[in-house]
């Protein structure tokens, strides 16, 4: 049978008789209860600094400590590992537990499932100049960049398929290379297009049929660039951003720039 609970009041009584120099015997005999009950009621205050009920354990756990610690690594290690694949993992041990489980474990931890972003597929080498790129910019001006008119042909095909793919990650952790899907460019059944954008919208987007050469990316920019400009309302002293390829910096290419003042 569970011993009877006594009252906050009640303990609270034992603790200021104890701290007033009463013995164990004699607060047991003034407030007519167990000299054990006594004993436990100030060894509890001694340890938690409170007479209040502490919350109840609750049922335990289904997987051992050393079951989570691996399932938390293993879905740290590998974003993209499934709910089905770490539940057989863990029946493989012995340890046989519902999805709901595993992902509650994972939650606790900090990990949860989210969509996994898609970006360009970068090497080191692209990163650097991305970043050489922005870090000498940084003095620019906000009303500098609502004048550039930034340009580029790509040609996406995506490693695998189109659905959705989970990840698990922690917050702000959603650019990191280990949660993104890489796009690169290129690959069958895609198609290739040019387009240009600034910071009021996006301008044309042309598709490229056939080769690319210097010839048919002056003829696009020839039927685009100016009409895009002037949609996106940036004047005529407006800054067009394009990437270092040949076809861009071909000497017929750059004298179409200087014969249009741009």
């Amino acid at each position: 049978m569970k011993n009877k609970e006594h009252t906050r009041q009640v303990r609270d009584t034992v603790v200021e008789k104890f701290k007033a120099g009463f013995g164990y015997k004699k607060i047991s005999q003034a407030l007519n209860i167990p000299r054990s009950t006594v004993q436990a009621i100030i060894l509890k205050w001694k340890e938690y600094q409170t007479t209040a009920n502490l919350p109840r354990p609750g049922r335990p756990s289904k997987l051992s400590a050393h079951t989570r610690r691996r399932l938390i690594r293993d879905a740290a290690k590998r974003p993209m590992i499934t709910l089905d694949e770490l539940q057989r993992s863990t029946a493989e041990v012995g340890d046989s537990v519902h999805r709901t489980t595993i992902s509650r474990i994972l939650h606790k931890s900090g990990l949860y499932g989210r969509v996994a972003r898609r970006k360009p597929f970068l090497k080191d080498i692209h990163k650097k100049c991305r970043l050489k790129f922005a870090t000498s910019h940084l003095g620019d001006t906000p009303n500098m960049w609502k004048k550039v008119l930034w340009s580029d042909e790509t040609k996406i095909e995506l490693f695998g398929n189109n659905a959705k793919c989970y990840v698990w990650r922690k917050s702000n952790t959603a650019h990191h290379p280990e949660h993104t899907i890489p796009i690169v460019k290129h690959g069958g059944g895609s198609i290739m297009v040019w387009a240009c954008f600034s910071s009021a919208g996006t301008g044309k987007m042309v598709k490229i049929d056939g080769k690319m050469d210097g010839a048919k990316y002056r003829t696009i920019l020839e039927g685009n660039l100016m009409e895009s400009a002037k949609d996106l309302r940036l004047g005529w002293r407006f800054v067009f951003q394009q990437d270092n390829d040949p076809r861009h910096k071909a000497k017929s290419t750059m004298e179409w720039f200087t014969n249009k003042h741009i």
